[in-house]
């Protein structure tokens, strides 16, 4: 593909960074401040509350009950660490990679999310998950089989408490009558993204529930899930494109120039779990290589 062409391609491109959060190295806001030094689009930050010791469901990548990464014991809270990050930028977009509403009492995590796009000054998105771990998800009295149903009636309800001047919900796992809820969101609407595995049943439901679409690991592959998500959000005839988050390793002239062609939106790259430093020099070369690319 002729040079000019991938540049004018892969400009089209947001350019985003992920931090696997953990009580070690980097903070959530020294690595925020960088990914806005640098020109980042968004920095997001995953959630798991904790991990049971003995589990019936297995990693997504792994199989097994083994974990690929011991940040899963280990992770921060994320509307604690967005906080952090907000405060010392002015900025970047801040969001979750990917954040378990379930696992929560929707007033209070409604009150969380609003009040950190209030202080923010609109600069929040949500990215969600189902929930791989489900042994997680019953510690939180979640029911497997109804994870979908749940996040569903989540989504609606703070979606009224940070849109309705009188917010109400009547569903089958959320209920409250009319109620007051302020400060409301410095947006209009706070979009949500939905990490899951690239299929029918996952892109019906994220085009009927959500805004957008962020790969997973095992989603080696995205031409085809893509291509797919694109005629299932067609098939529910929601405005304009959806917007689709790819996760990436290693930039490639090539494959980002195709993934912008595909439709992709937005590629986001993951911090390494080090000291500052050390994190703060990927960056610095990360941002050069994409730089390279003349992406904005």
């Amino acid at each position: 593909m002729p040079c000019n062409l991938v540049r004018g391609l892969v400009r089209a491109m947001h350019f985003s960074l992920v931090l696997f959060t953990s009580d070690r190295g980097i903070t959530p806001a020294k690595a925020a401040k960088l990914a806005e030094d640098h020109g980042f689009r968004t920095f997001y930050v995953p959630e798991h509350t904790h991990i049971p010791v003995k589990r019936g469901a297995a990693h997504p990548t792994t199989g097994d009950a083994s974990l690929p990464d011991d940040r899963y014991l280990r992770t921060l809270d994320p509307w604690v660490s967005l906080g952090a990050a907000a405060a010392v930028t002015s900025r970047v977009g801040l969001s979750t990679a990917v954040a378990l509403p379930v696992e929560h009492d929707p007033i209070t995590l409604a009150k969380s999310i609003a009040t950190l796009d209030h202080l923010s000054g609109g600069r929040v998105s949500l990215g969600v998950g189902f929930g791989w771990n489900t042994d997680e998800l019953a510690d939180h009295s979640v029911p497997p089989g109804r994870r979908r149903t749940i996040l569903r009636e989540y989504l609606e309800a703070m979606r009224s408490l940070w849109t309705q001047e009188e917010a109400s919900y009547e569903g089958e796992f959320v209920k409250f009558g009319p109620s007051w809820a302020w400060p409301k969101p410095a947006q209009p609407h706070i979009p949500v993204l939905v990490g899951a595995g690239g299929t029918e049943k996952n892109f019906k439901w994220i085009a009927r529930n959500a805004d957008g679409w962020i790969t997973t690991p095992r989603d080696v592959s995205i031409d085809e899930p893509v291509k797919l998500f694109q005629d299932v959000w067609a098939a529910e005839r929601r405005d304009g494109p959806p917007q689709i988050v790819a996760l990436d390793f290693k930039p490639d002239a090539d494959k980002l120039a195709r993934w912008s062609e595909l439709g992709v939106t937005e590629v986001l790259f993951a911090l390494p779990d080090r000291t500052e430093d050390d994190v703060a020099a990927y960056v610095e070369h990360l941002a050069a290589k994409l730089a390279a690319l003349h992406v904005s």
